[in-house]
């Protein structure tokens, strides 16, 4: 698993920084994948931000500012989806 987009560690690597970082927890990520990350509290605005150059540094993908929507940074399952389909996106720009 050398890539980093590979199953199951870009949820796990979304987790670890969450909890990280944004939660500044020594415990894990206690919420499921589906948690609404907005809805229930455990980011704000600015973690959106922060969780946007985590995926641009990490994941070396470009988050475009049309793609600020909550539907990409709902959740842990949706962000993940996400950034699969960007690194799919872009593998095949340059193949």
């Amino acid at each position: 698993m050398n890539n980093p987009t590979d199953n199951p560690l870009v949820e796990s690597l979304i987790r670890d920084f969450i909890a990280q970082n944004i939660l500044f927890s020594e415990n894990g990520f206690p919420h499921s994948d589906e948690a609404s990350l907005l809805e229930e509290g455990i980011i704000d605005s600015l973690g959106v931000m922060e969780l946007v150059h985590f995926v641009q540094t990490t994941f070396d993908v470009k988050v475009e500012q049309s793609e600020l929507r909550p539907e990409h940074f709902e959740s842990v399952a949706r962000l993940a989806a996400f950034v699969r389909r960007k690194t799919a996106t872009a593998s095949l720009v340059t193949s």
